[in-house]
């Protein structure tokens, strides 16, 4: 028997620790949250959640450095998960309330405020995937959950909207909902509160760690 992949959520003071866990383990991941980065470092699979401000999420990324340990899986092509406000930390920066934070620059671009009718972005939307996509395969036509106020643009992050590996959602105007490049995957949607699309997500991110 195979054994399950390992997989750390780690745990900077911010996000749905818990419920990643639940949903990871479901899927066949051995899912410990922790902020020990060593431990982190040494997993198959590193999932870094987020939620609230992009400032204080960083604060708490660096403060355990985590930053560095993710900085240093993607430079070896390992397997990294961003969540919701751990996937806009992966980018250039954040612009929020007037406040303009560095993130982590992994990926090019800025986040910003959307501009749509209604905020937050509350609730289903479906994800226009990237060709050959293996986190969306199988899931092209689902729909999945969302909460946020402020996301990446397309034109914002050195590419066409329908960029390599970039997915694409519509609230108001075109955001970057997902981004799939070597090891480091992102969503801007919250895949453990999604229901079955949200679990094959996650279950075909798994796939990669073996």
């Amino acid at each position: 028997m195979t054994a399950a992949p390992s997989v750390v959520v780690v745990d900077h003071g911010s996000g749905n620790l818990r419920s990643a866990q639940r949903a990871l383990s479901h899927v066949g991941g051995d899912v410990v949250v922790t902020s020990d980065m060593d431990l982190a470092a040494e997993a198959d699979g590193v999932v870094l959640p987020g939620v609230g401000a992009f400032a204080a999420c960083m604060s708490g990324i660096r403060s355990i450095g985590a930053d560095r340990m993710v900085a240093a899986r993607v430079a070896a092509g390992r397997p990294v998960l961003g969540i919701c406000v751990g996937m806009q930390v992966l980018f250039d920066a954040g612009s929020e309330h007037g406040v303009h934070t560095e993130g982590m620059g992994l990926l090019p671009g800025e986040v910003v405020r959307l501009e749509a009718p209604v905020l937050p972005h509350l609730g289903w939307n479906t994800v226009r995937p990237p060709t050959e996509s293996v986190l969306f395969a199988g899931l092209a036509d689902e729909r999945f959950y969302f909460v946020h106020s402020y996301a990446a643009k397309p034109h914002n992050t050195g590419g066409e909207p329908s960029g390599e590996g970039r997915a694409i959602t519509v609230h108001g105007e075109p955001f970057v909902s997902a981004v799939e490049h070597d090891g480091l995957s992102a969503t801007q949607f919250h895949p453990e509160k999604s229901g079955e699309a949200g679990l094959g997500l996650l279950r075909n991110w798994l796939v990669t760690l073996t």
